[in-house]
This record gives C-alpha cells, structure tokens and sequence, in this order.
C-alpha cells in the first residue's frame, strides 16, 4: 500500500504539473493554436494513463507493468523480412535465368542431334542408292527361285548352309529368301545374314545395301547392333569414314547398351575411321 501511495502521489504531481500551465492559459485572452490544443490533448491523454495505472494498483495490489512501444522494432522487423523477400526474389530470377538458359542450349543440341540423323539418313539413301545401281542384276524370269512355299523351312536352310562354311551357297539362298517373302517377318534378318555373305566375298557395296534393308526402322533384336556394326565396318572399306563415323554415333544413341564384344569393336572401328572423340 505504501508503494501506492507514492504512485498516488506522483500521479497527483504530474496531473498538478500538467494542469497547471493549462489553467495559467485560461484567462489569455487569445485562444489556443491547432499546436497548443494537441499538446493539450496529449497531456489529457497520459493523465488518464496514469489514472489508470494508479486505479489498477489501487483494486489489484500487483505491480503494474508498462510495455514500451514496440514501433520501431517491427519496422526493423518489416525491413528484415523484405530484404529476406528481396534476396529470394533475386534468387529465383536467377534460377530462371539459368533454366531458361539450359533450355536454349538443349534447343541447340536437339537441332543440331535433329540435321545429324537427317544427314546420315540422306548419307544412307544415297549409298543404298549407289549400291542398287552396282548390285548384281535380279533373278530373271528365265531363271525364277524356286521357293518351297515355307518361309521357316527356307530360312532354316539357308542359315544351315552358311553355318557349314558354304557361303556361296548361303548368299543365294539368302538372297533368294529376301526376294521370295520380302514381308516375312525373318526378312530383315535374312537381308542381315545376306551381308554376311557378301562381306566375306568383299562385296562391300552389295553387303552395305543388305545391311542398310536389315536395319530399316532399328529393330530392338539381338542381331540389329551387329548389323550396324558390319554396315560400318562396309563403309569404312568403301573409303567413307565419315558416313561410318554417323553410323557409329547411331550405334550408340539407338542401342546404348551393347554386349561388350559390340562396343570393343564400335571403338577399334572409330579409331580406323578417325571419328572424333
């Protein structure tokens, strides 16, 4: 109680001191400027604080506790977050920038990957094309294949006698398998083994044409990258190292994973060829 009635008695000295002036300006004859009222009506307005301070004491008895103003720290604390909010803005224009850029890069890449497999395409056609006119002429109808009217029969036979060592033998029947079932779904295989055949006699422009009729559409099958690779092995003894160095790099983007045996003879091949790394 005593410690309220000092508060009491403080407050009573400040609403003294603050009234005071205002009674002293009463009688003036000249009334209060718009300055002198709001000073008038900020004082009014720490005297009723200080009331209510007091009259709190007076009911509760618990020491009264009066918060500063807080203004200034939650501007600093605005500043700090909108500095933070700035610096992430500048980070994701940042990361944009750098998404946008790799964007225009892979652009590039894919039109330039885009004229690479257009041009060996063109580069192909035209050694089909050169291979057609130095092929040997078809089978004449004074001399027609005599099919057996079983495509399993025939191509069992055919594989038959490569595999005893006739290749001779095995390229006529090959040959005449392509011709007889063209649509058969073993043909593009037996266009494969047909070069194999013409490879060994050094055919390299007729074995590069077979090879060019089995690959057609890339077929996911075990002997499709060895049919690449025997279609660039041709190349390269046509004096065309850098069709042979397309052909390779097709190697590797259409069958990424190859049997080692594959990918041993892909690089030898690159190095006779002189592709570039």
């Amino acid at each position: 109680m005593r410690t309220g009635r000092r508060v009491l008695a403080l407050v009573t000295l400040a609403v003294l001191a603050t009234a005071s002036p205002a009674v002293s300006q009463t009688p003036m004859e000249d009334p209060l400027d718009s300055r002198d009222a709001r000073r008038v009506e900020r004082m009014e307005k720490v005297v009723r604080e200080l009331r209510a301070i007091v009259f709190q004491l007076r009911d509760t008895g618990k020491p009264v506790v009066v918060q500063p103003a807080d203004t200034d720290a939650r501007m600093d604390e605005l500043s700090r977050r909108i500095g933070d909010l700035e610096g992430s803005l500048r980070r994701i224009n940042g990361s944009i920038d750098s998404v946008t850029r790799e964007l225009d890069a892979a652009k590039r890449e894919n039109a330039a990957l885009t004229a690479q497999v257009q041009a060996l395409s063109d580069r192909l056609t035209a050694a089909d094309q050169r291979a057609a006119a130095a092929a040997p002429p078809p089978l004449t109808e004074a001399d027609p294949p005599t099919p057996a009217g079983d495509p399993a029969k025939d191509f069992a036979a055919a594989r038959q006698l490569m595999l005893s060592g006739d290749y001779d033998a095995a390229e006529q029947a090959f040959a005449a398998y392509v011709a007889n079932y063209p649509d058969a779904p073993r043909a593009p295989e037996a266009s494969y083994w047909w070069g194999k055949t013409l490879t060994v006699r050094a055919a390299h422009a007729e074995a590069a044409r077979a090879y060019i009729t089995a690959i057609r559409g890339w077929p996911k099958t075990p002997w499709a990258p060895e049919a690449v690779l025997e279609l660039s092995k041709s190349l390269v003894a046509l004096k065309k190292p850098a069709d042979a160095c397309q052909t390779l790099a097709e190697l590797t983007r259409r069958y990424p994973k190859p049997a080692p045996a594959i990918a041993a003879r892909a690089t030898a091949l690159r190095t006779q060829a002189k592709c570039a790394a």
